[in-house]
Order: C-alpha cells, then sequence, then structure tokens
C-alpha cells in the first residue's frame, strides 16, 4: 500500500471526505470536532469514517453472512492485502506502526462482529467487554489522533469509550429491542423479577419501572468510568482537550437528562438541547482553565478494578 504524501491532493481529499462523513453522521462529536486543530480533526475524522464502516458493513447488510463478508474485506483492506480506497490508506497507515492502534482496530470489529448474533448479555462483565470492544477501542485510537504519548493514558480513554457505550445502551434501550438486540445483563432483569427466556427482549411497558431502576443502575456504573476519564484529560495536549472535554460531557449529559426523566424508556429518546450544549461547552472551557484539568494538580492513579472484566485486552489496566 503506497503511504499518501502530506500535502497531496489525493490526501487532502480524503481527510475532506471523511470530514463530511462526521459532520454528516454525529451531532454531538461534530461539536467537539469543530474544537479540534485541522491535523488532528482530519486524523480524527479517519479514524470516525474507519468506525462508521465497521458498523454500516454489520448494521446495512442484508443478512448475517454478507455481513461478515463485509468485516472480512475491511480486515483485507486494513492489512493492505486489498485494494482500499484513500481514507482506508491513511487509517491503515495511522494504526499499521503501532500495535496498540491496530489491536484497538481488531478489537473494534470483532466487538461489533458480535452484534451479528443476537445480544444476549448474562453479567456486567459481559456487558464490559462488549462496550470496550465497540467503544473503549475507539477511545485508545483517539490518543494516537489528539497526541497523547503517554501509555500510562490508555486505561482513561478506554474508561470514556466504555462510559458512552453504556450511556448509548441506556438511552437506545427501545430502539435497540426493535432490532432485537437487549443490552440490559440477564442477571439484573431476573434480580428485578422479569423472566429472561432466550427470546424475550425483556421491553415491556409493564416492566418500565423495574427497567428504569436497572438503567439508573447502568448510569451509576457509567458515571465510575466517566469520573476515570476525567482524570484522564490531564495528558490531553492543551490544543486538543477542550475538544475532548466537550465530547465527554456532552455524552455525560445524555445520561443525566435520562436520570431526570426517570430513565423512563416509553418516553423517547433522550437528546440535549442546544441550550444544554452551549452550557457544556462553556464548563468545559472553564474546566481547562481550572489547575487539575489543566495538569498542575495531583494525579490519580486508575482505579483498575474498573477493568477487571477486560483482562487481555489492549490498552487495559487489568
Amino acid at each position: 500500500m503506497t503511504a499518501l504524501q502530506p500535502g497531496s491532493a489525493e490526501r487532502n481529499e480524503a481527510f475532506a471526505e471523511a470530514v463530511a462523513t462526521l459532520s454528516a453522521g454525529s451531532k454531538t462529536f461534530r461539536l467537539a470536532s469543530r474544537l479540534l486543530p485541522p491535523e488532528a480533526l482530519g486524523w480524527g475524522a479517519i479514524v470516525y469514517r474507519f468506525c462508521r464502516r465497521v458498523d454500516d458493513a454489520v448494521d446495512e447488510a442484508p443478512s448475517p453472512a454478507e455481513a461478515a463478508s463485509a468485516l472480512s474485506a475491511l480486515r483485507a483492506e486494513l492489512d493492505g492485502a486489498a485494494t482500499a480506497d484513500a481514507p482506508m490508506q491513511l487509517f491503515a497507515q495511522f494504526c499499521g506502526a503501532d500495535p496498540v492502534l491496530r489491536g484497538a482496530a481488531l478489537a473494534l470489529m470483532e466487538g461489533v462482529e458480535s452484534d451479528l448474533t443476537p445480544a444476549r448479555y448474562e453479567s456486567d462483565d459481559e456487558l464490559l467487554r462488549y462496550a470496550y470492544g465497540v467503544a473503549g477501542t475507539v477511545g485508545l485510537m483517539m490518543c494516537g489522533v489528539i497526541g497523547v504519548r503517554d501509555p500510562v493514558a490508555h486505561p482513561h480513554a478506554i474508561d470514556l469509550g466504555v462510559a458512552m457505550q453504556l450511556t448509548n445502551i441506556c438511552r437506545d434501550i427501545a430502539d435497540d429491542a426493535a432490532l432485537g438486540r437487549r443490552y440490559l445483563p440477564a442477571a439484573r432483569l431476573r434480580a428485578a423479577g422479569i423472566l429472561v427466556t432466550p427470546g424475550e427482549l425483556a421491553i415491556d411497558p409493564r416492566d418500565s419501572g423495574a427497567i428504569a431502576s436497572i438503567l439508573r443502575d447502568l448510569l451509576d456504573l457509567a458515571e465510575r468510568y466517566y469520573e476515570s476519564a476525567e482524570a484522564g484529560m490531564r495528558y490531553i495536549p492543551w490544543k486538543t482537550r477542550v475538544a475532548m472535554i466537550v465530547a465527554a460531557r456532552l455524552y455525560r449529559q445524555i445520561g443525566h437528562k435520562l436520570r431526570r426523566n426517570g430513565a423512563r424508556f416509553e418516553r423517547g429518546r433522550t437528546v440535549v438541547g442546544a441550550l444544554e450544549k452551549a452550557v457544556t461547552l462553556l464548563c468545559a472551557l472553564v474546566a481547562c482553565c481550572g489547575p487539575t484539568i489543566a495538569g498542575y494538580g495531583p494525579r490519580r492513579a486508575h482505579d483498575r478494578q474498573l477493568h477487571r472484566a477486560l483482562a487481555g485486552l489492549p490498552g487495559t489496566a487489568a
């Protein structure tokens, strides 16, 4: 695979295509991305486009067999064994020289591929490993985008992805059920008195109160990972730190609003409004001026208990 040279027209076009994909695909990340320097924005968009292609390979495939085939084709492109377009070539260059980044990319594909089978998780540990695969890996890859050099930061970056995925699961419970996916751990459902059978999605309006209690517990779990992610912001260079704090806090705000709404899935999808986004942005800017986030406060050791279920996975503290 021929490297695309800095400043070349093909490289610039690849960055522009990836940025357009990012702008069209995610309102939350689009706001945060506007705070990145141009080079970091370009690489961040390249990573986002890769993640989008992996998701679409599964979500848009007519059948599981075709989804698996599409993911195999992506792996071949990543390995240089198949022809890749310019953005994919850049992504392969981005992670090819770093075993942690490459391991994260492969783990992402494995995590998304697991959605080809019915999503049924027995325990929190199983759910956390899934969250690592589909989102914690993205946190790892973003370290390469925003210039984080200290590997001590990797567990905190993973925690941000895990926290965001737990937030997604709580927010999208009804949408996921419509797709045949049940991410709520069966152990929690049984403890709440909800009968779990192989074909049961446990999304019954009559169970909304019990499910709301489970969602609140999972949001509490997400908060532990958000706290760890916040402690890791000190490792991010100041030029890109604001964008990461904004992205983290916007997603965290989704969970806070869902809790304020009673965590009732039957009330519809929780979204953060423009005013709330503006307040979050302002608070992030203030936080970046604070001594701890700016890197002058005491370091907080990573809580290894957060990665107990993630032992053996790239970049983890376990």
